[in-house]
């Protein structure tokens, strides 16, 4: 049998575990193309006990080669914000890590797949390339010319989008910060992207926006997908209360947009659920939530349990009369709202919340963007279970139909056997 091609994979960070989005796109997606057409390598940062993970190791990949995860540092993002670089390249950057990936392409991988543009950092530079980021001490010469692998960047979301929606809601001081974020991310995403033969987006939205707004040749997409057993309808439970009910959102807490999001649910969603269902509570999963939230909830007897990390989110959706998406910033798909559906729960979102994403409102979601919309979305869907039923069953059919991860992977195994074939002149 002939030997598979090899596809080399790197990441800026450590996989598992899967709890956050671009995590669990990126594990399900090497999951799913393990024992395809490919022979991979993941190639990650690690930290001092990552054996405790070999398992969700062994199934993501063929080999794993990592070099040692660097400790968040709070003082080493605020310093980033005097670097030319965006700061999550900036953070993101790794002489040991740089050196490491140089190594493995001298191995002469046939693809090579960066996963998000800040990994572009620790890529060797190409000659004849601008490179988003100076050449380091480990970048042997020529390790990485346009005579070497297919090279893939696969982008999660539309980057220097996130800074300049953050700055167009933000207050003056930081709305300059959020303005100079932008303003480095558009220059280094624009310079990493153009570095890569093919550029993976993950809808057709952010296809469009890349191709556009950078001017690239070869963008391509995939669907979201869901961990179909994983995430099983949960079993119907009884109605709600007439004066209460049940919201659950999962968020993680370190992405400022999804605070933000809390916040607005809060402040301007809850006093109007109130007026009706005087009872209602709501369960908002996630780990480390700030202050701000835990005090304005004490402060307020609000009825809302910050859970902080769960091992497992699913018996917390399971008892959602209904899951909510309160998100106003962001790019890319936001899977937890896939999850809520396979799971058989009722989601209200707003435009942003399921930007991307191939449901139709009414139909798989109710869309509501200000604070009386959502409000009376949710009111709508306490008041009639039988509706959220519908809702809910038609949005499981769906994933069922078009979304499961295995799917999603041989779209993304595909468009890599494209992009070798281009390399290679077939």
């Amino acid at each position: 049998m002939a030997e598979r091609p090899r596809l080399l994979f790197v990441s800026p960070r450590f996989l598992f575990p899967m709890d956050q989005g671009g995590k669990i796109r990126t594990g399900n997606i090497l999951r799913h193309l393990r024992g395809g057409a490919f022979h991979v390598t993941l190639a990650s940062p690690a930290p001092a006990d990552a054996a405790r993970h070999r398992t969700e190791i062994e199934a993501a990949c063929d080999r794993f080669v990592s070099w040692p995860e660097a400790a968040p540092s709070r003082l080493r993002r605020v310093l980033a914000l005097g670097s030319a670089l965006p700061v999550a390249a900036a953070t993101d950057r790794s002489a040991e890590g740089r050196a490491c990936v140089a190594r493995l392409v001298q191995d002469r991988p046939e693809v090579v797949v960066a996963d998000f543009p800040h990994a572009d950092v620790l890529m060797p530079p190409v000659p004849g390339d601008r490179p988003s980021t100076p050449p380091g001490p480990g970048d042997p010469p020529g390790a990485a010319a346009r005579s070497g692998p297919a090279r893939v960047m696969f982008t999660h979301n539309v980057e220097a989008e996130i800074f300049e929606r953050h700055a167009a809601r933000a207050r003056v001081w930081w709305r300059f910060i959020w303005a100079e974020q932008h303003r480095k991310m558009r220059r280094f995403e624009q310079a990493a992207l153009r570095r890569y033969d093919t550029v993976i987006a993950v809808s057709t939205r952010d296809a469009s926006v890349l191709r556009t707004r950078y001017d690239l040749p070869h963008v391509a997409e995939i669907d979201t997908g869901v961990d179909l057993d994983f995430f099983a309808p949960a079993p119907p439970g009884s109605p709600p209360d007439p004066d209460g009910g049940t919201l659950v959102f999962v968020a993680t807490m370190s992405w400022a947009a999804n605070v933000e999001g809390i916040h607005f649910l809060l402040d301007e969603v809850w006093p109007r659920l109130l007026q009706r269902r005087p009872r209602l509570r709501a369960v908002i999963i996630g780990r480390n939530p700030p202050a701000s939230l835990s005090d304005k909830v004490r402060a307020r007897g609000l009825a809302v349990e910050l859970t902080g990390f769960v091992d497992d989110i699913r018996p917390h959706v399971a008892r959602a009369d209904v899951y909510v998406i309160p998100l106003w910033v962001g790019s890319g798909t936001r899977i937890k709202a896939f999850e809520a559906m396979a799971m058989g729960r009722p989601v209200v979102s707003t435009s942003l919340g399921i930007e991307g994403l191939d449901v139709t409102d009414g139909e798989h979601f109710l869309r509501a963007d200000s604070a009386e919309a959502f409000a009376d979305a949710i009111l709508s869907l306490l008041d009639d279970p039988t509706r959220g039923a519908r809702i809910a069953s038609a949005a499981r059919a769906l994933m069922e139909e078009r979304f499961s991860w295995a799917r999603v992977a041989r779209q993304f195994e595909a468009i890599c056997l494209q992009a070798l074939a281009r390399r290679s002149g077939g």
